[in-house]
């Protein structure tokens, strides 16, 4: 699952970001405005057996899941994982029960107003290869395919991380390499279940709630044959795709891109191969799907996560996307919650990969940067598992190793959840973003004011500083947390106005808005800046700016504050704060 390995041998080495952002594609909904995507992989979960190899054990627990992520949230997508080996447990067999219950638990988010990316997973291509008493297991091809071939016996040696399969497993390895060579005609195969399983979800499924198809969870070369990452790529790599995307064309999912992830290793910062760096203009029916971990804080890098630590990274991944003519999506992010020596930093470490996902510019540069914020990125954290600490997986089929704590998969504890309470400061996951704007995003920017600790303990600190040179802005927002989104508005009206998930930190009645569009110390039901409930919740709130009848070109900017600390702010306050954030805008 995750690309961090390499660094048990290296540190990693910095990126340096551009200074001004390049043109990105961005995705729209059916009024043309542009969308933002947060929420969470469901889950790792599907790697385990006793779960039949799906997120939930039951309908019921999705549902439950679905409602109180939505509720605790704002989130507005998921990734749900399936396996190929439970869609295909046998060569002559597809399950179309186990994809019938997979259809039951998507259709428990989409109904609540969360959109869902399909996600092949695998990871070291299949527990079928590992020995009963292995220190490590894999998940997603089944035993048949793995008769088929003749593989050595597996061992990773002295391998700290599980990862390090990929590498140094010679089973792992020439399994993966007969997959890419089509030997035994086993991709063949994978391509003949993936077209069988979307046939049969296409009619079961909400499909105007279906993001895409991720066809391939983190995929690895099992051999380059002494050529480059981005020469496998092109070679093996990018026609998989387009052989996938042919299935899905055929199958009723037209219309829907395809996720395609770059090789694994292509963000570790050393030695890194791939990253489709050739593989010419994907366009508008690929999103380029990236993971992002920090292997040097998972492993030798001592310092802590802070202000603006992930912007080039999360920047590295903006600029790729537009390289090959498309979106980006990060699909899997985040960090251990126990059990390493950098789980004690996860906290800041997450909220600052969120705040590089907000914007290209770290908080202190901000105000005086915002023109080079970019796009806001569209993620989903790894991971949401209902069951956390609360599994019996018989590890490789053995009896006598029985996992119980954590994610119960190679020692691995993710989960932002568990016996359903957040283990993160809600002021992490649950933020302020802009779901849907309704023309083009110039800058946004988020002060969580989450602290370091977990589930709310530690000490607190303000990343986005506002400068000396905005007074009237800076005491408005002092101690508080808060956003800014500046917005132009698009030659044709979208007819639907701009929408922000708003926290439930943020109470209606005490949450400020100062704006181009108004003022107000505690938000309506109606009018131009107004607040309502996000679709298929029941609590959780979003923000709507109204911008009918402006001018094409127009810009419009919103500073939304969470001012539950006081009974009312001074209208002086709101008169200083508006003048200081207008003249601003109009100068980006």
């Amino acid at each position: 699952m995750r690309a961090f390995f390499l660094a048990v041998l290296l540190v990693m080495a910095g990126i340096v970001a551009p200074v001004k952002p390049a043109a990105a594609a961005v995705p729209t909904d059916a009024h043309g405005r542009e969308i933002v995507l947060r929420g969470f992989n469901v889950s790792g979960s599907t790697k385990l057996y006793e779960n039949g190899l799906l997120p939930f054990r039951s309908t019921a627990d999705a549902a439950a899941a679905a409602t109180q992520m939505r509720e605790l949230t704002g989130a507005n997508a998921i990734r749900f994982l399936i396996s190929w080996e439970g869609v295909q447990p046998a060569r002559d067999r597809i399950d179309t029960a186990y994809l019938d219950r997979a259809a039951d638990q998507i259709r428990q988010f989409t109904d609540r107003g969360i959109r869902v990316l399909l996600d092949w997973h695998q990871d070291l291509y299949s527990s079928h290869l590992f020995d009963p008493d292995s220190w490590y297991t894999g998940d997603g091809a089944p035993k048949w395919v793995i008769d088929a071939g003749t593989y050595p016996d597996e061992s990773c040696g002295i391998c700290l991380l599980w990862g390090q399969n990929m590498m140094n497993n010679g089973a792992i390895r020439a399994a993966m390499y007969d997959f890419w060579r089509n030997r035994y005609g086993v991709q063949d195969a994978y391509l003949a279940q993936a077209r069988a399983a979307l046939t049969h979800l296409r009619s079961r499924v909400d499909y105007s709630m279906m993001l895409g198809v991720d066809p391939f969870n983190e995929p690895f070369d099992g051999g380059l044959d002494g050529a480059s990452g981005t020469t496998w790529e092109t070679t093996y790599l990018v026609p998989f795709y387009q052989r996938f995307r042919a299935v899905m064309d055929a199958t009723g999912w037209t219309s829907l891109p395809l996720y395609a992830e770059p090789l694994v290793f292509w963000n570790t910062g050393f030695f890194e191969q791939g990253g489709l760096s050739t593989a010419g203009q994907l366009g508008s029916r690929y999103v380029f799907n990236s993971h992002y971990y920090d292997g040097g804080r998972m492993t030798l890098d001592p310092t802590a996560a802070g202000d603006g630590t992930y912007n080039a990274a999360m920047n590295r991944i903006r600029d790729r996307a537009t390289a090959l003519g498309t979106t980006a999506f990060v699909s899997e992010f985040g960090n251990a919650m126990s059990g390493t020596s950098s789980s004690s930093r996860t906290p800041w470490m997450v909220r600052s990969m969120y705040q590089g996902l907000d914007s290209r510019v770290s908080g202190a540069s901000f105000w005086n940067s915002a023109a080079s914020s970019g796009q806001v990125l569209s993620s989903t954290q790894w991971h949401w598992d209902v069951y956390s600490g609360r599994h019996s997986e018989l590890m490789n089929f053995n009896p006598d190793k029985v996992q119980t704590t954590g994610d119960a998969w190679n020692g691995e504890d993710h989960s932002v959840i568990a016996n359903g309470a957040l283990r993160l400061d809600r002021r992490v996951l649950d933020r302020l973003f802009p779901s849907a704007v309704a023309g083009t995003t110039v800058a946004f920017a988020y002060e969580d004011l989450a602290r370091e600790g977990f589930a709310g303990a530690g000490r607190q600190q303000a990343w986005l500083t506002v400068p000396s040179r905005l007074p009237g802005i800076a005491g408005l927002v002092a101690g508080r947390q808060y956003g800014v989104l500046v917005w132009r508005e698009p030659a044709s009206p979208p007819g639907a106005p701009t929408e922000l998930h708003l926290p439930g930190s943020f109470p209606s009645a005490r949450t400020v808005v100062v704006s181009d569009l108004g003022v107000v110390s505690g938000v309506p039901a109606s009018g131009p800046v107004a607040v309502t409930t996000e679709a298929g919740a029941t609590t959780a709130r979003r923000l709507l700016l109204d911008a009918t009848g402006s001018a094409a070109g127009k810009v419009h900017v919103a500073l939304v504050v969470n001012a539950s600390d006081v009974t009312s702010v001074p209208a002086a306050t709101l008169t200083a704060a508006r003048t200081e954030l207008l003249n601003w805008a109009a100068g980006l």
